[in-house]
């Protein structure tokens, strides 16, 4: 087994497919699927099935990338420690429900970032993904939140992927709808107010759950649904139409234009916090990015900081 074998695992993860990962890599798809198959034959597993839609990881084989990712990342440190002035490439990767804060924090990390070469990767994708992606160590770290409803669920999904939950803070239930909104102009609202209105709610994929959701009281039935997959959507939608969606009442900037953030009658709130798998040791670029979380996080007085 070799470091380069163990690189070409990961690639092969992160596209998706043997072609993809051998165009990214500069080598030819034959060379990259004789190395995965003496890497399956020394050890004797199978680390991919096949198909026609691509490759996807067997237990053994996602068991194997957590382990390669491990070993990738101590010896990328031990690169970076014995360069002889020769600066490497530094790395964070982070996956996240779709958050302006977790963006900003990331932002702030790679404007001051100060290494010349550096990989940073910012995922904003479903909640199931996020708990995937710490699992096999593709992320660094993952922000999403927890509510009464879901944290029995999430809790045995952290537990099953050995990730650990930490709070960054509490915030009341909101309403965002677009300043033209028939609610608009409501100081508080009640479940019971929304149900003329259709409801916005970010795609979870494959793991469509309600236990999964991003919005609170997504489980609630609702005869108008509209599901998207991106922060930019959202808001084309909620100023273009008489929709809502319910989160934190944290507006982003593309969101302080137009849209307005109503609290909801209920007693229930969100906890929002950050998953790291349990044997990851936290480097300078990690730590620097939950400390961002923390510092763009106070800037909001309508949340509660778990500092």
């Amino acid at each position: 087994m070799t470091l380069q074998q163990l690189r070409y695992l990961i690639a092969i993860s992160e596209h998706g497919s043997i072609n993809a990962a051998a165009q990214n890599l500069y080598i030819s798809q034959s060379n990259l699927s004789t190395a995965v198959k003496e890497l399956e034959r020394e050890l004797g597993i199978t680390i991919f099935t096949r198909s026609n839609r691509g490759v996807h990881l067997t237990n053994d084989g996602t068991e194997l990338l957590g382990y390669a990712r491990q070993v990738i990342e101590q010896a990328d440190m031990l690169e970076t420690r014995y360069a002889h002035g020769r600066e490497s490439q530094v790395r964070l990767a982070v996956s996240t429900q779709h958050y302006h804060f977790s963006l900003q924090a990331f932002i702030n990390v790679a404007e001051g970032c100060e290494s010349e070469k550096y990989d940073f990767v910012l995922r904003e994708c479903a909640t199931g993904e996020i708990i995937d992606d710490v699992r096999t160590f593709r992320s660094d770290v993952g922000v999403l939140y927890m509510d009464d409803f879901n944290s029995r669920v999430l809790q045995k999904a952290f537990k099953d992927a050995e990730v650990a939950f930490t709070p960054l803070f509490k915030a009341k239930v909101h309403v965002f709808v677009s300043e033209k909104h028939p609610l608009a102009d409501r100081k508080i609202l009640s479940l019971g107010d929304l149900d003329a209105y259709p409801r916005y709610s970010f795609e979870q994929g494959t793991a469509n759950s309600f236990y999964y959701s991003e919005e609170p009281f997504g489980y609630l039935p609702h005869d108008r649904n509209i599901r998207y997959s991106d922060r930019g959507t959202l808001t084309n939608l909620l100023t273009s139409f008489n929709g809502y969606t319910v989160s934190t009442g944290v507006l982003s900037p593309e969101m302080h234009e137009g849209i307005v953030a109503i609290p909801l009658d209920v007693d229930q709130k969100m906890t929002v916090g950050y998953i790291m798998h349990n044997e990851r040791r936290p480097g300078q670029l990690l730590l620097r990015y939950i400390e961002e979380l923390h510092r763009v996080i106070d800037e909001h007085p309508s949340v509660q900081s778990f500092d």
